[in-house]
């Protein structure tokens, strides 16, 4: 078991996660919106925009509670409103509504102010820019292997959780009631599947988890998120499936992790 172990860090730490353009993504955009409202269509162009950054790693995170106006959202789930409502108790704001922009985990946004959207992708980035994590992804034989590099010294953020996120790059939805009746809207990386890969206490980790094959996704990452600030440390693509490196071998999947899905630890 050591010498698999020694051989999955070794691989993970020659292995850089980038994306189609170059670097890793820096920001984190989670866009929560609905087909039940009626000013979502131009925040759901608009990070569609913000996806083609090689920067930017833009999720649409569609929420429910709008299902009531004529037009059940069809792919609404209670784990992002639950999410979207976890953040608001976070900041104790009590802000939760559509579209709304959290951006990477530390403010919000309208979601289809623009300019506003980018000054606050700047100000955070200047935030994070000197704590950052270096983090990489990769499917093999059907394993997800993440790992987290170690806090930086001068960090205040030493403790957390890492997420998997997968995602269909672009959903079609033909609405045919509602305040949004008659509309085609394209829904841009429509998250499938939000699951807590492990805990990050400021030491580099590896985590493994199996990869739900039965979904139809075309997309996926891995973020860290710090706590309780929620701030997001972290960000890797997944890249293309490949074979194994030579002598690898597969180990038991981690021990069911104790996280519930959808939530973000509050404030203290």
């Amino acid at each position: 078991m050591r010498l698999a172990m020694t051989a999955l860090i070794l691989w993970l730490g020659g292995t850089a996660t980038k994306t189609n353009a170059g670097e890793a993504p820096t920001t984190l955009l989670e866009l929560f919106t609905s087909q039940g409202c009626s000013s979502c269509p131009p925040a759901d162009a608009l990070l569609d925009k913000f996806a083609k950054q090689q920067n930017i790693l833009a999720l649409s995170m569609p929420v429910n509670y709008w299902d009531h106006l004529g037009w059940k959202d069809t792919l609404a789930t209670d784990l992002f409103t639950n999410r979207q409502r976890a953040y608001a108790d976070a900041r104790g704001d009590r802000e939760i509504y559509t579209p709304q922009i959290i951006v990477n985990g530390l403010t919000h946004v309208v979601g289809s102010r623009e300019e506003d959207i980018v000054e606050a992708m700047e100000r955070t980035d200047r935030v994070l820019k000197p704590v950052r994590i270096a983090m990489k992804i990769i499917n093999i034989g059907g394993d997800l292997l993440i790992s987290a590099d170690a806090a930086p010294e001068i960090a205040k953020y030493r403790s957390g959780t890492v997420w998997l996120v997968l995602y269909s790059q672009a959903v079609k939805v033909d609405i045919r009631r509602g305040e949004n009746n008659g509309r085609k809207v394209i829904y841009t990386n429509v998250v499938r599947h939000l699951v807590p890969a492990g805990r990050w206490e400021g030491e580099a980790m590896n985590y493994r988890l199996n990869y739900p094959s039965h979904l139809d996704v075309d997309g996926g990452a891995a973020f860290l998120q710090a706590e309780p600030s929620n701030a997001i440390l972290g960000i890797a693509v997944l890249p293309a499936r490949r074979a194994p490196p030579e002598g690898f071998r597969q180990e038991p999947p981690p021990p069911a992790l104790s996280h519930r899905q959808g939530t973000i630890e509050a404030v203290k």
